[in-house]
């Protein structure tokens, strides 16, 4: 194992709980850049004490830079819950949101187009019903593990 690997192991034992939380506040942000209070303000910290030694953590994982009292990101890592999300424009998504949609607009389109009732359309019609059903659990599964 290299030692990328090492490091992705150790920033996985180390990035959870409310550094984890920091981290994906930090991640939010606009243009990646927050403040302690403003990161205490976001997460509900009784002090900025709180959200300074988070923030702290961070900088030490080499995520963050603090940069005169702001707290810039630095590196964008893809371990953890974070392989599970995507990034579009300012939002984080669950990965098969996109698929979620993809297919219920299919279904969609399919129920719009269902003329005859046989065999084969019930049959696409439970399939279709499955899988849509089945994405969005997943989908909203993954939206829970969200920090």
């Amino acid at each position: 194992m290299g030692s990328a690997g090492l490091d992705d192991e150790k920033l996985v034992s180390q990035l959870k709980g409310n550094t984890l939380r920091a981290y994906w506040a930090l991640l939010e942000s606009e243009n990646g850049v927050i403040g302690v209070r403003e990161l205490q303000r976001r997460l509900h910290f009784s002090s900025p004490n709180l959200a300074l030694y988070h923030l702290n953590k961070l900088e030490e994982l080499g995520l963050a830079l603090n940069d005169r009292g702001d707290y810039r990101l630095v590196r964008e890592v893809k371990i953890g819950v974070f392989k599970e999300f995507v990034k579009l424009g300012t939002l984080r998504l669950p990965r098969l949101f996109l698929y979620s949609t993809m297919f219920t607009g299919l279904f969609l389109f399919f129920l719009t187009q269902f003329k005859a009732v046989n065999f084969y359309s019930i049959y696409a019609l439970i399939t279709s019903i499955l899988v849509v059903a089945i994405l969005w659990f997943e989908t909203f599964r993954t939206w829970k593990l969200k920090p």
